[in-house]
């Protein structure tokens, strides 16, 4: 197989001034968010090597997990279709929005794209809206995403405001959040008009067939909330298997995907809304195949973007430079999609593998420990799954020079004497060709030589220079290993002493605005009146209505998207992360705390929970509820972070004894 175009678009992307400068502000603040919100968790390698037991306990039980999750979706009334390949999943989506009429509202979805879900129905005529802001910016663009994380990260500002301009006839700007209240006007029209809602699922919960969708904006709150169908997109191995489980999950995944301790909305969904049809697609789409190959880990990522973001490879070529041999893009780039694409969708996508310097930076990063030099030496060396079902050549994607180079080096390399022999001739020779410096230059024609300067060998040997040292010197190396090994053995993180005044703390960072008072409706009407506020969105029985009759307010607990103010009860607070938790009931709390621009939670002092394990069983019998945590917010225009998108701009909690 040639790899001449995928070597071409690498130039390209490299040669690329604007990209270049594009993706430097992505990586960057993306490595270091990450890098503070993971110095937050207690006992950071426990925590991963939990989680990827979790992940291998759930591959090798898939079916029985499935089962499990499956019936528990069903007696929630969730109409659940498990299909086989991407054709069977369009199929299903035709039928199932052919009947309910030609308005799809889209939340951010990777699988989608696996089996260009869009394309499909748009063929058909069906209308499909993007409402993640990074996946709309590229569908304006007629463009695939670059990142899994961060569709638009390879634009920059002045690409945008360009689009913006051409596309929706706004004046040229640069300011970010004009930019994005452009968007958010736009797409506000097509969630309230939406015949259908699509989404992604973060995790599946088998114990109790929750569905979790972890967002930042809001949007995938309105596609799954507002329109009268709505269907959820699933790859089968995306299970936890009880809520304990998913709260470890949420632990590790925002912080290595966004820097942040917890999304703004992290959803868990049961039931339909009353007058809602739910359908889930479980898609296979050669999961079952990969299963069974040598690379059965990669099914055990939960699609963060931290492997994306740490590649030295990745962070120069942007996801467009991951292509195929038919110069396809493919649906999963960096270390990870280098893995998975060619396990799901064949060896179009071998290639890949290629682009990678094995460096490790992505496996030290995985929130689930998955190894990932590893997976990419097996893509290498031609154990990735085949839609045929049979191994492909060893070294798939090498140029002959390079296998030819291998062959040797494999034979020198396991036989002890050859290797030797090898080694004294590599520090002669490099000897010869640089006798007065310790660097030997390469010529042009290897690559490489381009732009490195390769070492010279050393005269002595390793091996030969460990064997001269005197044996009481490597006896003390030895009695020091073993005297610091204990050390690290018991290095425990100290836990911090979580409380209400954390809470408030952590709520505040977030942009919240925080007020303790002993008559919650007294302070909600006079943050009214400061606002000329005279009509609201309530939840029943959270204030006292004849207050609020006498002060001249109105309510309603009808959905009303003129409303600019919505009041709830919040269930609990988490003092670790600033979070309060919203239940569904009377009155549609969850539509309260997500339509006006402001959302005011009454939350009492003594439902303030340490953090997101000890409230999960709140959310158990549920039909649905979301952790929110803080005013919903963007960064996927030049990660330049934006309050205000979808959801609410401002949040203001009221604690009350």
């Amino acid at each position: 197989m040639s790899t001449t175009s995928f070597r071409q678009r690498i130039r390209q992307s490299i040669e690329d001034e604007t990209l270049q400068t594009a993706l430097d502000n992505n990586s960057e603040r993306r490595l270091k968010g990450r890098a503070v919100a993971m110095q937050s968790i207690p006992n950071l390698e426990e925590r991963r090597q939990r989680a990827h037991a979790i992940r291998a306990d759930v591959i090798d039980h898939l079916d029985k997990y499935l089962e499990q999750f499956i019936a528990k979706n069903e007696e929630n009334s969730v109409i659940v279709h498990r299909v086989k390949d991407a054709a069977e999943a369009i199929k299903i989506f035709l039928q199932i929005i052919g009947e309910n009429g030609k308005l799809v509202a889209k939340s951010k979805s990777m699988v989608s794209e696996e089996i260009e879900l869009n394309h499909a129905l748009e063929k058909a005529g069906i209308e499909v809206v993007e409402t993640d802001l990074g996946e709309y910016i590229v569908q304006l663009r007629h463009e695939k995403p670059s990142h899994i994380i961060t569709p638009a990260a390879h634009l920059t500002k002045e690409q945008v405001a360009e689009l913006f301009h051409e596309k929706l006839g706004i004046p040229y700007t640069v300011d970010i959040p004009t930019l994005t209240a452009t968007a958010r006007k736009v797409l506000r029209e097509v969630f309230l008009t939406a015949d259908v809602g699509l989404s992604g699922v973060n995790f599946g919960v088998a114990e109790t067939g929750g569905l979790c969708i972890v967002t930042n904006e809001g949007n995938a709150r309105m596609v799954t909330t507002l329109p009268p169908v709505h269907i959820a997109l699933m790859g089968m191995e995306r299970l936890v298997p009880n809520l304990d489980d998913l709260a470890l999950m949420l632990s590790l995944l925002p912080r290595s995907a966004t820097g942040q301790k917890l999304t703004v909305y992290t959803q868990l969904l049961h039931k339909p809304f009353p007058d809602q049809q739910r359908h889930l697609i479980l898609l296979d789409n050669g999961r079952s195949r990969l299963r069974n190959s040598p690379l059965k880990e990669a099914l055990y990522c939960i699609r963060c973007g931290a492997c994306l973001n740490a590649c030295p490879v990745f962070r120069e070529l942007s996801g467009h430079a991951y292509i195929g041999s038919d110069l396809s893009i493919a649906p999963y780039p960096g270390p990870i999609g280098s893995v998975v694409s060619p396990g799901l969708l064949g060896k179009n996508y071998v290639q890949l593998a290629q682009a990678s310097s094995l460096c490790g930076a992505c496996k030290e990063v995985c929130p689930v420990d998955i190894d990932l030099p590893k997976l990419l030496t097996r893509v290498r060396a031609g154990q990735s799954p085949t839609t045929d079902y049979r191994p492909q050549t060893a070294g798939a994607g090498l140029s002959l020079s390079t296998k030819l180079f291998l062959k040797v080096f494999a034979r020198a390399a396991s036989n002890p004497m050859l290797f030797a022999l090898s080694q004294k001739f590599a520090s002669l020779g490099t000897f010869l060709l640089a006798p007065r410096s310790r660097w030997v230059r390469l010529p042009a024609l290897t690559g490489w030589g381009y732009s490195k300067d390769f070492p010279r060998f050393a005269e002595k040997t390793f091996r030969e220079r460990y064997q001269s040292e005197p044996e009481d010197e490597k006896l003390e190396d030895r009695r020091h290993l073993k005297a610091v090994r204990p050390q690290f053995a018991n290095v425990q993180s100290n836990t911090v002493p979580l409380s209400n005044i954390q809470f408030t703390a952590e709520f505040t960072a977030l942009g919240g605005h925080f007020l303790s008072t002993h008559n919650p409706t007294l302070a909600v009407i006079e943050l009214l009146k400061s606002r000329g506020v005279d009509r609201i969105h309530l939840e029943p029985g959270t204030l006292d209505e004849d207050l609020l009759h006498a002060a001249g307010i109105e309510f309603t607990s009808k959905p009303d998207p003129q409303i600019l103010v919505g009041v709830t009860k919040a269930i609990c607070g988490l003092a670790d992360t600033g979070s309060i938790l919203v239940v569904d009931g009377k009155g549609n709390p969850l539509k309260a705390s997500l339509l006006p621009e402001v959302h005011i939670a009454i939350l009492r002092s003594t439902d303030i929970y340490p953090s997101l394990p000890d409230a999960m069983p709140l959310v158990k019998d549920s039909g649905a509820a979301v952790f929110i945590t803080g005013p919903s917010r963007t960064a996927d225009i030049e990660m330049t972070l934006t309050i205000g998108v979808h959801g609410p701009k401002e949040i203001h909690v009221f604690v009350t004894s």
